[in-house]
């Protein structure tokens, strides 16, 4: 496959980022083309489908499929767009290695499957180990409960779901633990020293951070060394916000 990501990458197609050629995202042979055009991206999947007959290869398009970032209200007209010569059908949200993207670009839809998933770890611990020690216990919530998997990269949600997992959460403690429904989240979190769940949103984000600023890697590069990412916002604000009586 690295022969072919380079081809793509080689290309004049697609989308960039401060001169950096971004037109596919991949981990192995799990690909994501991106163009700012529809031709851009036919043109890219020529050189995928090219790439795969000069090596044996050939695309499964009933796996495959595309879908067009929302701009605000505007609607657009896409003309056919196939692989193999098989029609990919358009959607409005794929998952990606385990997190859900959308077409308006909004995480709430990720964090509903978080707060699904954490729902079912929760049951599964309290079914199992109710009679295991609270050190067990504390041991096995935060491997079973703290994950929060991808969370650094949700920056555009509704405070509803945002809050239904935050609940989700406060309720999966009181659950493994067999604490009342209506005690404090913040003194059983402070008496059992386990982070609630504002500390490990911004412990995530900031290792997130760290990683990114120490990457090699030349579009996380690219992205680090702008200030007015969405990511890099909203990650401030989330460790020093806004005070509106100021």
């Amino acid at each position: 496959m690295n022969r072919l990501l380079e081809e793509l990458i080689s290309a004049s197609v697609g989308c960039s980022i401060d001169g950096v050629r971004v037109n596919n995202i991949s981990y192995a042979d799990d690909m994501v083309l991106l163009s700012p055009s529809v031709g851009g991206l036919i043109s890219l999947l020529r050189k995928c489908e090219s790439y795969a007959e000069a090596h044996g290869l050939k695309y499964n398009a009933n796996k495959s499929e595309f879908m067009l970032f929302k701009a605000g209200n505007k609607t657009y007209s896409v003309p056919p767009v196939t692989l193999c010569g098989t029609p990919l059908a358009q959607v409005q949200h794929f998952k990606y290695l385990g997190h859900w993207v959308t077409d308006d670009m909004c995480d709430n839809m990720d964090i509903e499957r978080e707060r699904r998933a954490l729902a079912v770890r929760c049951n599964m611990l309290a079914r199992r180990f109710a009679r295991c020690t609270e050190k067990v216990k504390a041991t096995l919530f935060k491997a079973y409960c703290q994950s929060f998997y991808t969370c650094s990269l949700w920056i555009t949600y509704t405070q509803r779901a945002y809050n239904a997992l935050r609940v989700q959460y406060n309720n999966a403690y009181r659950v493994v633990f067999g604490l009342p429904r209506h005690c404090s989240a913040s003194g059983m979190f402070t008496e059992g020293r386990i982070d609630g769940f504002h500390a490990i949103i911004r412990k995530r984000c900031s290792s997130l951070l760290r990683r990114w600023r120490a990457s090699s890697n030349t579009i996380l590069c690219t992205l680090a060394d702008r200030w007015d990412s969405p990511w890099l916002k909203h990650w401030v604000q989330l460790h020093a916000p806004t005070c509106r009586n100021l």
